[in-house]
């Protein structure tokens, strides 16, 4: 009983936070696991959704950490585990150098700073190349999307809407 409260008083929080992210800028981008996963390898997928007051909401499927370590300490550095839930403030768009780690993809970086106190670091939003196709599927610890096209659409709606918040939810 105490766990269910506490999981309705999270979630009533970090709706409050994507609200006041939606009156302070318009707009929020807010990531929250969904109920599938993927078939071969058993990551969750969370969906990674674009809200634009007046505007149709998009959504984007993502890997965030690996599939083994959902569960892990997610404020520890190094912990492949998803994000901390809260809110980040998006920082640079730039696109993936050829020297970057295979594992970003190889398309675009999209930078987070966490607002809140926490070990993670070097986070972002990248496409994730092995989403669902073995041992390296899932990152470690950044919003991965499963398809690179999405990257590119996101990219070009963060820009249009001048989104600057994304809120975890989960």
């Amino acid at each position: 009983m105490a766990r269910a409260c506490a999981r309705t008083f999270a979630a009533a929080i970090t709706l409050m936070a994507v609200e006041g992210a939606i009156a302070q800028t318009g707009s929020v981008l807010s990531l929250r696991r969904s109920s599938r996963t993927l078939p071969a390898t058993g990551d969750p997928v969370w969906q990674l959704q674009l809200t634009v007051p007046g505007q149709k909401t998009h959504s984007f499927e993502a890997v965030v950490g690996r599939a083994s370590r959902q569960q892990a300490d997610r404020h520890r550095l190094g912990s492949q585990a998803p994000l901390p839930a809260g809110s980040y403030r998006l920082t640079d768009i730039s696109e993936i150098r050829p020297e970057d780690p295979v594992e970003l993809g190889r398309v675009l970086w999209i930078g987070l700073e966490p607002q809140f106190p926490t070990a993670r670091r070097a986070l972002g939003i990248h496409h994730d190349p092995s989403a669902g196709m073995g041992p390296e599927s899932g990152t470690d610890g950044c919003i991965g999307l499963i398809r690179g096209s999405d990257l590119l659409s996101l990219a070009a709606l963060l820009e249009q809407s001048g989104t600057h918040d994304l809120v975890v939810i989960q």
